[in-house]
């Protein structure tokens, strides 16, 4: 049966997180609930794909139209309750739907974007149970040891779903009932018509629900349930505690999937691994690492302790101690740390070394080049073999433009070095400690500053 509509509900506010950020933009192991899901979804090729928005609609919408630039943005009126939001999803979408589908053949999906972790598989079941059991509808449920705040699912005698009773509309022998409603379901395109018509407020909440229609449903047929096969993947977030616990069991998985693909994990607990990492064999992590975005670590490296890369490319056998480094390049059995800082845009060389102290923005760093302590390096590019003495600094601002400084290969930098760029430096140069460089200095050069020292004899302060 084709998937005529995805309809994604990302309208709420998400009181309980407390927050001014949209529900759907908190972001788990490294990517928006509303992206994750939109993904999950997408791998399903429904013929339209659409999202529900009220609370933060112009944030949501942006981040969701950024990833998927076809998807249809709808906006929920101010009557609340998700039952309302598939309502002003199929007035929007009913045109489209009906020249895609002439026969309301076809099938509708809807899913909450609260649970970041809804993934492929799992909705691929529930498609595969809805369609193999011929159901005008069908649920995606979980047992839980404490069901507290879910919709609890309530059977007829011949175990179809008889409806789906909230928590605060419950009674006692209802909220005894583990199996509870994860807000994903699939209709039949004409029934979902049909049965979205008659919903009306008239429960505790005063909100038009969704899981009335799956009522109103059985006048059609046979309405199913199908039990997702990993209750993590349907597992809400409502709060921040929630959100902790499931970040928290999701990491455990991811670096249990590394560890079997022959990577060394000392400390899972400390070790946060974003999903689009990908980590070469041999890999060792030390505790308090934290990879995000798309790090790619070569086979061999050594990572850690307390180190945080953003989208970073490591070649391999690399040492990275103590250091933030983001969306940068590290060459082959480098040397990273400790108290190191890599901003954006920064390619260290093959054997090269960025050291103690050591910050590096926007520069290229030559292979077996060496930056051991104390200095600053900034849209500058070094060559090969050169070596930068202790407490050097590119003055790289005038107060208006960043300028460029060039060192060559083969230089030897002396101590607390300035070079006022923009500069160029040849190959083979030395500079003497302390020396201030504004010039062209040429190749092979000795460049030092005049600095006289002073002595004053038998020298007091004034007294204060």
């Amino acid at each position: 049966m084709a998937l005529d509509a995805a309809i994604l509900l990302a309208a709420g506010g998400g009181t309980r997180m407390k927050t001014r950020i949209p529900k759907p933009l908190f972001t788990l192991a490294g990517k928006p609930f509303i992206i994750r899901i939109m993904s999950a979804v997408d791998h399903l090729h429904p013929r339209i794909m659409s999202v529900v928005t009220r609370y933060g609609k112009e944030q949501v919408e942006a981040v969701a139209l950024r990833a998927f630039p076809d998807a249809v943005m709808v906006h929920q009126d101010a009557h609340p309750g998700t039952g309302r939001a598939v309502q002003c999803a199929l007035a929007s979408l009913e045109e489209r739907i009906n020249q895609l589908d002439p026969e309301q053949n076809g099938s509708i999906l809807i899913a909450a974007t609260d649970m970041p972790l809804l993934n492929t598989a799992t909705l691929m079941t529930l498609l595969e149970a809805h369609d193999h059991s011929d159901d005008v509808a069908t649920v995606l449920t979980t047992h839980l040891d404490n069901p507290y705040g879910y919709g609890r699912i309530v059977r007829a005698a011949d175990q179809s779903v008889a409806c789906i009773v909230e928590e605060k509309d419950a009674t006692d022998a209802q909220r005894q009932i583990t199996e509870v409603n994860t807000s994903v379901y699939v209709f039949k395109t004409s029934v979902l018509k049909a049965a979205i018509r008659n919903l009306n407020s008239h429960n505790a909440q005063n909100e038009f629900y969704l899981t009335d229609a799956m009522e109103f449903a059985r006048q059609y047929g046979h309405v199913g349930a199908c039990a997702a096969p990993d209750s993590l993947a349907v597992e809400g977030v409502n709060d921040r505690i929630q959100l902790m616990n499931l970040a928290k069991a999701y990491n455990r998985r991811i670096c249990e999937y590394w560890m079997r693909e022959g990577v060394t994990i000392w400390d899972p607990e400390s070790t946060w691994i974003d999903d689009e990492v990908r980590l070469g064999h041999d890999v060792e992590l030390l505790p308090n690492t934290f990879l995000r975005g798309r790090t790619v670590i070569g086979e061999g490296s050594l990572i850690g302790p307390d180190v945080e890369l953003d989208t970073m490319i490591v070649g391999q056998n690399a040492h990275i101690h103590r250091a933030l480094m983001q969306q940068s390049t590290v060459g082959a059995c480098a040397e990273v740390g400790p108290f190191s800082y890599m901003r954006p845009g920064c390619d260290l060389g093959a054997w090269a070394k960025q050291g103690t102290y050591v910050e590096m923005k926007k520069s290229t760093i030559g292979d077996n080049t060496k930056v051991p302590h104390l200095s600053y390096i900034g849209d500058c590019t070094i060559g090969d073999h050169s070596n930068i003495g202790g407490g050097t600094i590119t003055a790289n601002y005038d107060g208006v433009h960043k300028n460029k400084t060039i060192i060559g290969s083969n230089v030897h930098v002396g101590v607390d070095n300035m070079f006022v760029a923009p500069v160029e430096i040849a190959d083979g140069v030395t500079t003497g400690a302390g020396a201030v460089i504004r010039h062209y200095v040429h190749r092979g050069s000795l460049a030092y500053s005049e600095n006289t020292q002073h002595e004053v004899h038998n020298w007091h302060p004034k007294a204060q």
